[in-house]
């Protein structure tokens, strides 16, 4: 299968590998012993890693 994606920057990289560490983490972490202000970052730190890997898709995306 050819792959005919554009290729992706060092920072668009970077920001993706980013955003996988931050999925990583919350999917291990065991959220119903965490307090409230931990799920609070968390939620927070995964919104934004969201955020960023939307820019990345209408960076690359053909319009």
């Amino acid at each position: 299968m050819l792959d005919n994606r554009p290729p992706l920057t060092d920072p668009q990289r970077t920001t993706v590998e980013f955003a996988r560490r931050d999925l990583t983490d919350a999917r291990a972490a065991d959220l119903a012993t965490l307090p409230a202000a931990s799920l609070i970052l968390l939620i927070e730190r995964l919104r934004s890693s969201l955020d960023d890997i939307l820019s990345v898709i209408e960076e690359t995306a053909p319009l």
